[in-house]
């Protein structure tokens, strides 16, 4: 079995917007039905579940009638931190499923990840236990100590970076989040960061530039500067 778990519990300050940015209409539709229908029309993924800001709830399930998600099962309270709302969404999954379901935790403001970057997480998390969608880093990487000023780089083919989904089956991340609550971390930036700071080892799978996180209004716009692309490709 297969659950897409989506993150939405943040409220998205940084768009400098009245509502959170996982709501916000593009072309007549929030942003979040876009991430969801990605994984609704997925043949592989069973069911979806969403990690939801407080107050929204009904909402998104409203939307998710609307907009003909059939595979929206579980909405479930957000937390204070993100870490904290995968946190929630890991223990109710493993209070509902007595199997061992592959999880796929992916950021709601990703809303054009591709068909096939949800296979290849699948087939990575089944052969390897673990998938982390990753792309290579083009750009010089310059350390620095002050943010100001640096006298060293980093070579950036040692690098990657992460994009979501990030998946693994649930009995290893509801231990990992035990021990994390046992050792006192709070707030690790991702899944697969906790999962190296608890000194796990994990797997890459096949990202894009185009699985783009909406985090800032220019970012909106590359997003729908993209759909539009998609649009005529379709109709050519």
């Amino acid at each position: 079995m297969n659950i897409a778990l989506i993150i939405a519990g943040g409220s998205g300050q940084r768009m400098h917007q009245d509502i959170p940015k996982q709501f916000i209409n593009v072309y007549d539709k929030p942003v979040i039905i876009y991430t969801l229908e990605a994984f609704e029309r997925h043949p592989e993924i069973d069911e979806i579940a969403v990690v939801c800001i407080e107050g929204w709830e009904h909402l998104l399930r409203a939307y998710g009638k609307q907009f003909g998600i059939t595979k929206l099962k579980h909405v479930i309270p957000g937390g204070r931190t993100g870490m904290e709302s995968i946190k929630n969404g890991i223990f109710y999954l493993a209070d509902k499923f007595q199997e061992n379901p592959v999880v796929l935790i992916h950021d709601s403001i990703r809303p054009l990840v591709s068909q096939e970057i949800i296979s290849d997480c699948l087939v990575k998390t089944k052969t390897y236990g673990s998938a982390v969608t990753c792309i290579p880093c083009a750009e010089a990487m310059l350390e620095t100590s002050d943010g100001i000023s640096s006298g060293s780089s980093y070579p950036r083919d040692n690098l990657k970076r992460t994009q979501t989904p990030q998946s693994f089956f649930l009995g290893d991340l509801v231990a990992l989040h035990k021990e994390a609550q046992e050792k006192g971390i709070e707030n690790s930036v991702a899944t697969c960061t906790l999962m190296i700071e608890l000194g796990r080892t994990v797997y890459f799978s096949m990202g894009s530039e185009k699985n783009i996180k909406l985090t800032t209004m220019d970012d909106i716009d590359i997003f729908k500067a993209l759909l539009k692309q998609f649009q005529n490709e379709r109709k050519s």
